[in-house]
């Protein structure tokens, strides 16, 4: 798979568990059809309700700076197509993974299970105040941007847990990794992305 290499690998990407998830993980299964052509270029897809799903570097960057090992509970925030879930269901044990438009989670419901994934649960709802219910998480990952870290997201972190996040105005956002430690809450800034925004009651207005 040259993508792998000239998208991924090329860029820095290093987690051989990522790229080996980003390999078995079909991402023309989660475009629409008459995308598929470009299911695999190094570029954000539209999926339908004003939704993309994200470039396949952008996917892997986040997903290696949760450092997942295998063993942890995953909250996945905006699940659209589901191919982020997906990629996370490759290395955690549990995902749950929340979007707030019943459409777009009822069909990435319908996809995941078709494609044999049963360690993912889609519910609908507003992520931006995360899942309580489930917590504490052991990595948080937000496919969408918010004007700041959202408090609940930071609290239902467990205890060494990281929450990777776009943080940012619409136009331009910065990668954001909070890191959990005991009750402090390390943040650090780094590359430079755009996404959909987040929103909801710790994100932005309707």
């Amino acid at each position: 798979m040259a993508w792998i290499d000239d998208q991924l690998v090329a860029r820095g990407i290093r987690d051989t568990r990522v790229l080996d998830a980003m390999r078995r993980v079909p991402r023309h299964e989660f475009v629409e059809h008459e995308t598929q052509g470009l299911a695999y270029a190094d570029r954000a897809l539209p999926i339908g309700d004003g939704q993309t799903i994200s470039q396949p570097y952008m996917v892997a960057a986040m997903t290696e700076a949760l450092r997942l090992h295998g063993r942890e509970r995953v909250l996945d925030v905006g699940t659209g197509s589901g191919y982020q879930a997906a990629i996370l269901a490759e290395l955690a044990r549990e995902v749950v993974t929340i979007e707030r438009r019943p459409e777009l989670a009822d069909a990435a419901r319908k996809r995941l299970d078709s494609l044999g994934y049963r360690n993912v649960r889609v519910l609908v709802g507003d992520g931006s105040v995360g899942y309580v219910d489930d917590a504490p998480y052991d990595g948080i990952l937000v496919a969408a941007a918010s004007p700041r870290v959202p408090e609940s997201l930071k609290h239902q972190l467990a205890d060494g847990g990281r929450l990777v996040i776009p943080v940012g105005p619409p136009d331009q956002q910065r990668l954001t990794i909070v890191c959990r430690d005991g009750d402090r809450f390390v943040e650090s800034v780094h590359e430079g992305c755009v996404f959909v925004p987040l929103v909801g009651a710790e994100g932005w207005p309707e």
